[in-house]
């Protein structure tokens, strides 16, 4: 059974839902935060805050369907631990920087962990939302999907919105059983080594569900029988002089949650680059980096300028977000072309024509 009571509907969206309708006719905005444990990412929002962090509990919980809809304000914590008495995740992995860390809010940042380039993002795994939108309205979508007259999937927009199109009520997420056999062993090798391995890796058909290189170490997670994880990892010592990581478990919360030394001993600031996985080895901030999901998503900490950053960045064809530590009249995220920023304004006024969601958070106009 589920260890978070599965508790009836309450007052908390009805409240939630008022202070939305008054922001409306008062024409005022709201800022919206669960645990704030992403307080940091994003631009600053300068409006009234709406807390959603009381709204919590389990909705409904058949592990047999692999399917949990759970209130916004739940905890990630709370919920990986009514999943662990079935033996099922949730198969984005996502962070919890702090204690307070909530699905809704997992969901508004779209930030998934390790397991995510092996298992699916955090938008594969929406399967419905329920939400306050724009009119001061709560309207779900889920099940077969729904769609505006603008043809959008609103279930899976909420992803990464950062709050700007609406306040996220419920959340329906797809699961996946726990792997029943994991190790973790680590490489030694160069950044262009881990690199290469990664790559090699893709036609080897290796059970690989996480990732990561720092410190001229690789570091892998594969999953499987016991036999195969026993066949992999002689073969990887021979081939590689691999050895296993003692308290995997830990070594892994620690990348996802951003307890890992490299993110922890800096006073630089923190950038997110996504790179198409080969990109090769970023020489100029070689001893600055930590990669993560076979070479897609690179951490680096550099106190360069912006513009060096985007445009590196840029020139192989990826882009860089300023995740932590922000620089002066640095927006966070990375500046969209003409038409992508005029699909982000169409959208904006379709869920949120009055302006009140989060604004700014996400683009200087939004």
């Amino acid at each position: 059974m589920p260890s978070i009571a599965q508790l009836p509907d309450n007052d908390v969206s009805l409240s939630l839902q008022n202070t939305i309708q008054n922001a409306i006719t008062e024409k005022s905005s709201v800022y919206i935060h669960g645990g704030n444990s992403k307080l940091f990412y994003g631009n600053i929002v300068d409006a009234p805050a709406l807390d959603v962090s009381q709204h919590t509990g389990i909705i409904d919980y058949d592990p047999t369907e692999l399917c949990i809809t759970v209130r916004a304000g739940t905890l990630l914590s709370d919920i990986e631990k009514t999943l662990a008495t079935e033996n099922q995740i949730l198969p984005f992995e996502p962070p919890q920087y702090t204690s307070k860390a909530t699905i809704g809010g997992a969901i508004a940042a779209g930030i998934s962990g390790p397991r995510r380039a092996y298992s699916g993002s955090i938008r594969d795994a929406i399967l419905g939302v329920k939400i306050i939108n724009g009119h001061g309205e709560i309207v779900t979508f889920g099940g077969q999907v729904m769609k505006n007259v603008a043809g959008y999937d609103l279930s899976r927009m909420m992803v990464r919105s950062q709050g700007t199109l609406g306040v996220i009520l419920e959340v329906s997420i797809r699961l996946l059983p726990k792997p029943k056999n994991e190790i973790t062993i680590c490489l030694e090798g160069s950044q262009s080594f881990a690199i290469d391995f990664f790559q090699a890796s893709r036609t080897k058909q290796m059970p690989i569900t996480a990732s990561a290189w720092c410190n001229e170490q690789t570091f892998l997670r594969l999953s499987g029988s016991e036999k195969v994880l026993a066949d992999q990892l002689k073969k990887l010592i021979k081939e590689n002089k691999a050895s296993p990581v003692k308290d995997p478990k830990n070594f892994w919360n620690d990348i996802r949650d951003h307890k890992h030394p490299f993110f922890e001993t800096t006073s630089k600031s923190l950038w997110r680059w996504s790179l198409p996985p080969a990109s090769e080895e970023l020489v100029q901030m070689n001893d600055n980096q930590l990669i993560e999901w076979g070479g897609a998503q690179r951490w680096i900490t550099t106190n360069s300028p912006a513009n060096l950053i985007h445009n590196s960045a840029n020139s192989r064809k990826g882009y860089a977000t300023l995740f932590k530590g922000g620089l002066p009249e640095t927006p966070s995220f990375h500046k969209l072309d003409d038409n992508l920023m005029k699909l982000h304004k169409q959208l904006k006024h379709n869920m949120d024509p009055h302006g009140i969601f989060n604004p700014g958070r996400m683009y200087s106009g939004l």
